[in-house]
């Protein structure tokens, strides 16, 4: 089966990012979104980074009407059976991810399929709600999706390798160089840096330095380009806490214990550059 029509379920920064490389790679996008004012602002979103492209020369406006001409609205989730892949990005939530998993099973034809951007939850327990666990499948793409050229390709235990290397050469074709990972809790990525910026949280916690602080020393001392609690602002702290706690569960081990402070600034709102505030603070 070739791979022409792509459905992303999910129209927030990581769901648009991937329809827009998907239509700039000459994929046809059907893009998704339970809200349809997010969809609306998804689709907004790629117009105006398309657009800054345009700006800055990197974009002919030819080649941005083109991609635009093979990204669709789609108001349905019923629009799935169009698509030979669909790829989910909606919240970190497995009870929400399972709820669209079984009903893309009931949609889609037998031959799709579907996969997952999940940073850290299990493919195998998504996989097991559908009668179709040979073609489920996660693919991680990184933030910002445009920029990041790595997509962590993730086996079920099901998974068949015919669906591994179309999703491989998919994305490849997409501009991004696919790695392969096996189903554990956080994969690589996020089993590698959750517990950096945890245990960099647990450095202002305990009053070892401020944030600007620790940030500093991982710019300058380990050539970061982004300090951890920066990062963390931008990734979310919401989300942050929820890969920890994922961690936690899946491994039981005190290592992955969520800092105090991580879920105090989550509890009272402070989720970084999305609310305004995180470890610092956010305007405009």
């Amino acid at each position: 089966m070739s791979i022409e029509t792509v459905m992303v379920v999910g129209a927030g920064q990581m769901g648009s990012g991937i329809a827009q490389v998907a239509a700039s790679s000459g994929l046809k996008v059907l893009l998704h979104d339970s809200s349809l004012d997010s969809l609306g602002k998804g689709m907004q979103h790629i117009h105006q980074q398309l657009m800054k492209a345009v700006d800055k020369g990197k974009l002919t406006s030819e080649t941005m009407a083109a991609i635009l001409s093979r990204l669709q609205q789609a108001d349905s989730l019923e629009q799935a059976e169009q698509a030979n892949i669909v790829i989910e990005a909606i919240s970190e939530n497995m009870a929400l991810k399972a709820l669209l998993f079984h009903r893309l099973d009931g949609i889609c034809a037998p031959a799709t399929i579907l996969a997952t951007n999940t940073s850290s939850l299990p493919i195998s327990e998504i996989a097991a709600v559908t009668g179709r666990p040979s073609r489920i499948i996660g693919m991680h793409f990184m933030n910002p999706v445009p920029v990041m050229p790595l997509v962590e390709v993730i086996r079920g235990l099901e998974t068949s390798q015919d669906v591994f290397e179309q999703v491989c050469r998919l994305s490849e074709q997409m501009g991004k160089t696919p790695v392969e990972v096996n189903d554990f809790p956080g994969f690589v990525s996020n089993r590698i840096l959750m517990p950096m910026i945890n245990e960099a949280i647990f450095t202002v916690y305990e009053g070892v330095a401020s944030p600007e602080s620790v940030d500093k020393v991982m710019k300058l001392g380990m050539r970061h380009p982004m300090g951890p609690l920066e990062l963390a602002d931008l990734i979310g702290l919401d989300t942050c806490l929820s890969i920890m706690e994922i961690l936690y569960d899946g491994f039981k081990d005190s290592k992955y214990r969520p800092c105090p402070l991580l879920r105090k600034y989550v509890k009272a709102g402070r989720l970084g550059r999305k609310s305004g505030q995180g470890f610092y603070t956010y305007t405009g």
